[in-house]
């Protein structure tokens, strides 16, 4: 459960303990997507009047692809949270860091919240390993699994430096 009475709140603290789902309605077009549902962990509470504040964790796996070869993969993020949520009211909504909460809302939605910090956590340029080799810039070859058979390209501007040392194109 990722969404809290704000009467509760105001009351006492609450412990999250919830997973936001990969199919949530939440996550827009582009974003990196988890590869299973992420786990959200900590204390919510109340911070003066009409502000919240959450301390936790964050949990998951990014699915993605290996930057220079493409191949599938998964990539482990955990984050600490801390987020704070004023309501709209409130002078400290304006902030760029605050969460803003409507006035008259009854639930407090931490679904946003997680959804933006996962997007900076998440790897936007994962390998599949450190020594990943890619493809082939001209015939698209794995070149994990072996050389490719493209002759070396070479750069013809350097000819004249080849002559003078006495190397033979």
């Amino acid at each position: 459960m990722l969404s809290f009475d704000i009467g509760a709140l105001r009351e006492h603290a609450v412990r999250v303990d919830g997973f936001l789902s990969a199919d949530d309605p939440v996550w827009q077009e582009g974003d990196p997507a988890p590869a299973a549902p992420i786990h959200a962990t900590g204390r919510l509470s109340a911070a003066g009047s009409g502000r919240y504040y959450w301390s936790g964790r964050i949990e998951g796996t990014v699915a993605g692809s290996c930057r220079r070869c493409l191949t599938s993969l998964s990539a482990p993020v955990h984050e600490d949270v801390h987020f704070i949520f004023a309501e709209t009211d409130d002078t400290e909504a304006e902030d760029p860091d605050v969460f803003a909460v409507p006035a008259a809302a009854h639930q407090l939605d931490l679904r946003p919240a997680i959804r933006e910090q996962w997007l900076l956590s998440a790897p936007s340029f994962a390998l599949c390993r450190e020594d990943c080799k890619g493809l082939c810039a001209r015939c698209g070859a794995d070149l994990n699994t072996g050389d490719c058979s493209c002759e070396p390209e070479v750069d013809s501007r350097w000819d004249a430096l080849r002559k003078l040392r006495g190397e033979a194109r």
